[in-house]
């Protein structure tokens, strides 16, 4: 008696969960889908993210010590922790921006195909919807980025408890509120969007190539071998390498432009993405525009391969739909609605 009511709760249970699963909107699996990977994909490189800020703004006791030396100065002064300082910021920005980067792409690309039933579902389709679903993840969480920058710029000496490397008024920002206050008090919404021009320019052609490369690499794949894990991540991994390279110099300025009010050896004053630019090629010279980009392939490789393989998996374990699915759905319902209103006309 006792099995059975038991095995009926678990039915019931069970049956619950379906409905909730079956009645959720793909685009809210999506979400589900995006952030999940967003934040597992962006924790697992957290590390060598930390040093790589560090070498893009030019932090002058990081300057010539290498990877091996940044990690052995960050544990001496700040331990262990110190890999992970601005992770929390960056983690709260990258789960709403990768849950939005994600499900956008995915509906943009159902919009486009609705709109344009012909047109052909190759690459280039995943390069349109990926680039515009990138600038709207960008501008909705771009000030959480802003933020992860200027936290992780900061170092800690642990025996002093102090900050180094900031002006002298000693600005000191002590988590994601302080410091989101702190810089909405002194230039208002503008600041907090500040080096928002080259985020854009940038995640226009590295979000639209990351997805283009992704789905273009995955078309040569045999069908029986799509759904191995160790092929998503391969694919992953070349079209975060490739679409990274191309995009980088402009994630250096915004780097700069993000993190100008801290630094205590900034070359002049530059308010723009271009004068930025100009500013980083005549005074740091041109190689600075590619400096970190070593350990940012060591970053993008694990982070984008991670990201797609997760965001694949979640939607398999989420019961999302093929895309070509949703699309021939959508057409069909949108024809009856159509046969509908001219039959009731």
């Amino acid at each position: 008696m006792v099995e059975e009511e038991n095995r009926g709760r678990e039915e019931a249970a069970r049956g619950v969960l379906q409905g909730i699963e079956e009645s959720t909107p793909v685009a809210i699996k999506e979400l589900l889908a995006g952030g999940v990977a967003g934040g597992v994909a962006k924790t697992a490189v957290a590390p060598l993210e930390r040093v790589k800020i560090l070498f893009q703004t030019r932090r002058a006791d990081f300057q010539g010590i290498g990877l091996f030396g940044s990690f052995q100065k960050i544990i001496r002064t700040e331990g262990v922790i110190g890999f992970y300082r601005g992770n929390g910021a960056s983690v709260a920005r990258i789960v709403p921006y990768a849950a939005l980067h994600y499900m956008a792409y995915e509906q943009y690309r159902r919009w486009i195909i609705h709109g344009f039933p012909d047109i052909n579902r190759g690459p280039v389709l995943d390069l349109v919807s990926g680039s515009i679903a990138g600038g709207t993840a960008v501008l909705c969480t771009y000030p959480l980025d802003l933020v992860r920058t200027k936290l992780a710029y900061q170092v800690i000496e642990s025996s002093k408890l102090k900050f180094t490397g900031l002006i002298s008024s000693g600005q000191v920002y002590h988590g994601i509120r302080d410091c989101m206050t702190k810089i909405y008090r002194k230039n208002g919404i503008k600041g907090l969007y500040r080096g928002v021009g080259p985020s854009l320019y940038g995640i226009f052609p590295y979000s639209g190539l990351k997805f283009y490369f992704y789905e273009e690499m995955k078309s040569h794949v045999p069908e029986e071998r799509k759904n191995d894990i160790v092929v998503k991540l391969a694919c992953g991994s070349v079209a975060g390498l490739f679409g990274q390279t191309i995009t980088y110099p402009l994630d250096v300025v915004r780097r700069q432009m993000q993190v100008h009010s801290l630094s205590t050896s900034s070359e002049g004053t530059a308010k723009g993405t271009f004068e930025t630019l100009a500013m980083i090629v005549q005074n740091q010279g041109w190689r600075q525009l590619f400096s970190g980009l070593s350990i940012n392939f060591l970053k993008v490789v694990p982070s984008v391969a991670i990201g797609f393989t997760v965001y694949d998996v979640m939607k398999s374990w989420l019961k999302v739909p093929a895309r070509e699915e949703i699309s021939i759905k959508a057409i069909t319902e949108e024809g009856k609605s159509h046969a509908s209103s001219s039959w009731q006309s």
